[in-house]
């Protein structure tokens, strides 16, 4: 195996994914800012594939802030937890996604609204959660500038789904999703326009939009060379 393969496997285990996560996230969250006079984008957004697009945010209202947590359990090999919303949910019924959702007043910070949530959607508890930085923040067609927090998992936890929120919870193998062969390129016709975006199907999970958008911007932070 080359030396590039070696190091890709190290941070697959867990004391390797906490040293490439402490070198290389965030410690603050940082906002998917566009700045309209110069059409540019900082941080990541729904338009990673269609920049043609990114003027549409000069015209929307203000994003609201949401949290979401990358939870990576800490199994002999890393999974990353993640929901199939119900399909009665008003916005993005029945897609796959992280637990998370906007922030409360009374939230403190962004890691604390990925906490609330996921006891909420999941039954996840805090105890099991150990936050380690943030992932570029992201900014979604919906309105949403998301702070991705991602944390390991102590395997013991016990989950309770909210039915009203949550279908489903299950777990993706980090290897497969850092596999840069699994990353794959859909379009779809959104609003009269072509939209182009990431898409990770698992199975007969299919991970797309905002959530497969966060996990390539992980893949390029974490395993990227």
């Amino acid at each position: 195996m080359s030396r590039h393969g070696t190091a890709i496997e190290h941070r697959l285990t867990e004391g390797g994914f906490r040293r490439i996560a402490a070198e290389r996230l965030d410690r603050e969250p940082t906002e998917a800012i566009f700045d309209p006079r110069t059409g540019r984008s900082w941080g990541r957004s729904d338009w990673d594939l269609n920049p043609e697009l990114m003027a549409d945010f000069a015209v929307m209202e203000p994003p609201r802030p949401a949290a979401v947590l990358v939870g990576i359990v800490a199994r002999e090999e890393l999974t990353v937890i993640l929901t199939q919303r119900t399909h009665t949910l008003p916005t993005h019924a029945g897609q796959i996604a992280f637990p998370g959702g906007k922030v409360e007043p009374a939230d403190k910070d962004p890691v604390a609204t990925a906490l609330r949530e996921s006891i909420e959607e999941i039954g996840l508890m805090p105890e099991f959660v150990e936050p380690l930085g943030f992932l570029d923040g992201y900014r979604t067609g919906t309105g949403f500038t998301v702070s991705p927090v991602v944390a390991l998992i102590r395997p013991e936890f016990t989950l309770k789904p909210d039915p009203r929120e949550v279908a489903d919870v299950f777990e993706v193998p980090l290897s497969f999703l850092m596999n840069e062969a699994n990353h794959q390129h859909h379009t779809r016709e959104w609003r009269g326009r072509q939209r182009h975006y990431y898409a990770m199907p698992y199975g007969e999970r299919f991970i797309w939009g905002a959530t497969a958008g966060m996990i390539k911007n992980m893949h390029q932070r974490l395993f990227a060379e």
